[in-house]
């Protein structure tokens, strides 16, 4: 049982009410991860725009599931695991590209380079060692990539730490967060 509970939109003030019947045109359905942070709308807000402001970066959206995955798994968020499993396979990834992405050993080299320097930003809390920031670059990650990746865990953490706190009924295949 979460420890806060989704906000349903018929129980909510109309902006917020407004604004998970926009999530719900744009995905089809509310998420709990989402209908939780309505909670905080401003919270909400936040993911909601900076969200749409990665789509509009240079990362594809490919690349920018690989980093999901990859964060939720530095993170252990079984809630964003499963969310981020069941909609990988809209840009492409299949469940052996999908465990590969977790593990940060997906077989293209960009996005094997991409998920490893998130891991790291996530597990050094951003202190990544010169080395790791001349390999990212020898990978092809340029400064401007380096700083979209940071806003992707950004993103991501604020989900992945949200789901955790609230411990997020999961509504969607549960994967487990163990490779």
């Amino acid at each position: 049982m979460p420890r806060i509970a989704p906000v349903a939109a018929s129980n909510a003030d109309a902006k917020v009410a407004s604004t998970l019947a926009q999530v719900k045109a744009n995905l089809g359905k509310v998420p709990n991860a989402l209908a939780t942070l309505a909670n905080a709308p401003v919270a909400l807000d936040g993911y909601l725009s900076l969200s749409k402001a990665l789509s509009r970066g240079r990362l594809t959206p490919r690349q920018r599931e690989v980093l999901a995955l990859a964060i939720a798994q530095a993170n252990e968020c079984q809630y964003c695991l499963s969310i981020h499993t069941a909609s990988s396979k809209a840009v492409g990834l299949n469940p052996t590209d999908t465990l590969k992405a977790r593990a940060g050993n997906s077989d293209d080299p960009f996005e094997r380079a991409l998920a490893s320097f998130a891991k790291k930003v996530v597990q050094q809390r951003g202190l990544v060692s010169d080395q790791g920031v001349a390999t990212a670059r020898e990978a092809g990650i340029d400064d401007g990539l380096m700083l979209e990746v940071v806003a992707n865990v950004a993103l991501h953490t604020l989900t992945n730490y949200s789901n955790r706190l609230v411990d997020t009924e999961i509504d969607f295949p549960v994967v487990q967060v163990n490779l």
